[in-house]
């Protein structure tokens, strides 16, 4: 096969990145990218503007034609089967393909998915690591299956993590490269050139170990709740970067911490209450089992984000405060 033709299917940042280092990849490994795959434009911002979703921004910028589907049914069927696809090829789309869909590709359809599969399945694989304070997150390259995240592996790598990491920066990085996206075009383009030098289906290997699977996020598990001890906070505050970020209640204000550290201090302090101002460490607030999270970087709902110390110039009566009950009160 000379040139093997790709339906590409994203729709985010992280899902737009990879997409533009693939289209400069296409020479190189002997396929081309005849259409993209994305979900339709959204809602943003203060006067509800419709906007494209940035893989169809991607696309767009290098002239391939783009299909945008609120459902993969018979018009969306209808819609790019005369492109001919040999192969699909998905990161991020966020939605289902059936087999209908999937009978339109020659050589079936292949999946990026950022976990070390089989464990962490599901939408959620990056938060769910960071949530565990896992040392190590993986890349995956898998074969779509019907079920989720369950197709044979292609290709596997780990990326190192020193704990300093949060979904956005895994994920968007700067905004032109991150650690996932990096590892997912080496792995995807290998794939890609194997691909391409046959006219048969990519073969992969069972997947084998714990199977885990990862839950659907909400808005209100980004609430801290201040009993649970420093550590536990922190990779949430990783974890829910940047969504849903999390927050406490100050005097029925809602506070994000954007960013913290863990202190090898302890304190008798009840959990939640800001502990005496340290300006060379930062806001340090007490928390479960003795321990103290260092706060880096907050921010006021409808506030700019700012550091510490710039929050501390404003902030009258916080310290001694407890967060989580009305601010500038303390607990008996």
């Amino acid at each position: 096969m000379q040139s093997l033709k790709i339906l590409y299917a994203g729709s985010p940042l992280a899902s737009a990145i990879v997409l533009k280092n693939l289209i400069v990849a296409q020479d190189e490994c002997g396929f081309k990218i005849v259409g993209v795959l994305t979900n339709p434009p959204a809602t943003r911002g203060r006067h509800s503007d419709l906007i494209p979703t940035e893989v169809a921004s991607a696309a767009r910028e290098s002239s391939i034609p783009v299909f945008e589907f609120d459902h993969l049914l018979s018009d969306a069927r209808e819609a790019v089967s005369p492109l001919g696809a040999d192969l699909l090829v998905s990161f991020d789309y966020g939605r289902i393909f059936g087999p209908k869909f999937l009978s339109l590709f020659p050589l079936g359809g292949i999946n990026l998915h950022p976990s070390l599969l089989p464990k962490y399945r599901g939408c959620t694989p990056v938060p769910a690591a960071l949530l565990n304070g896992d040392k190590t997150l993986g890349v995956t390259v898998q074969k779509l299956a019907l079920q989720t995240d369950e197709g044979d592996i292609l290709a596997q790598t780990e990326i190192p993590l020193d704990g300093s990491e949060t979904t956005l920066s895994l994920m968007d990085g700067d905004g032109n490269s991150s650690p996932i996206t990096e590892a997912g075009v080496k792995l995807l383009k290998k794939v890609l050139s194997e691909a391409a030098k046959s006219d048969t289906e990519l073969i992969g290997k069972k997947q084998s170990g714990e199977t885990s699977y990862t839950p659907f996020i909400k808005k209100e598990d980004g609430i801290i709740s201040w009993t649970e001890d420093a550590r536990t906070i922190l990779n949430k505050i990783r974890a829910y970067t940047p969504w849903p970020l999390c927050s406490t209640e100050c005097n029925g204000q809602k506070l994000l911490i954007l960013s913290a550290s863990v202190s090898e201090e302890q304190t008798e302090e009840k959990p939640g209450t800001v502990l005496p101002y340290r300006k060379s460490v930062g806001i340090e607030i007490a928390c479960g089992n003795k321990t103290v999270l260092i706060a880096k970087e907050l921010q006021w709902q409808a506030k700019k984000a700012m550091d510490y110390k710039s929050f501390m110039n404003g902030a009258r009566n916080f310290i001694g405060s407890v967060l989580g009950v009305p601010y500038g009160t303390k607990e008996s």
